[in-house]
């Protein structure tokens, strides 16, 4: 009985992931991978591997696109749902983010500007939240006067 739980105890599985969530932490779209990619599940040490060392594929993937939503949203500078208030819904070459940045449609404006709004917001938030836990730090009651 000692023999069996040593054995079953020792032996570690590999982790792995569906292509789907290996594409996403690789920040491309899964679609535009190879075939082998999309049909195999991924180790976490092939991920890392892909990180490391990333074969020409996910070179140029990464360089050239089609980029997923979450990557085409950061190189516009704009939030995912600001992509698609703006009618982006499909994946986006670099060649056509460029060609957006370069038109500068009037919806690319005022989702840059809102994001810069929401930035400006959350960076507020933070440092109130900051200042109130060094109050809490040194003792002090929020709202109170010192002595």
């Amino acid at each position: 009985m000692l023999d069996t739980l040593d054995t079953m105890t020792s032996h570690q599985t590999t982790q792995t992931m569906k292509p789907a969530t290996a594409a996403k932490k690789l920040g491309v779209y899964l679609e535009a991978t190879p075939a082998e990619f999309r049909e195999g599940v991924v180790s976490r040490a092939e991920l890392n591997a892909l990180q490391t060392d990333p074969p020409q594929w996910l070179r140029d993937l990464r360089r050239d696109g089609p980029h997923p939503r979450p990557v085409v949203a950061a190189r516009l500078g704009v939030s995912i749902a600001g992509l698609a208030r703006g009618g982006v819904t499909e994946p986006l070459t670099t060649e056509q983010i460029d060609a957006l940045r370069q038109d500068d449609p009037e919806w690319l404006r005022r989702e840059r500007a809102t994001q810069a709004e929401v930035r400006k917001e959350a960076a507020r938030i933070a440092e109130k939240q900051q200042q109130k836990e060094e109050k809490a730090g040194r003792g002090e009651q929020p709202g109170r006067p010192r002595s």
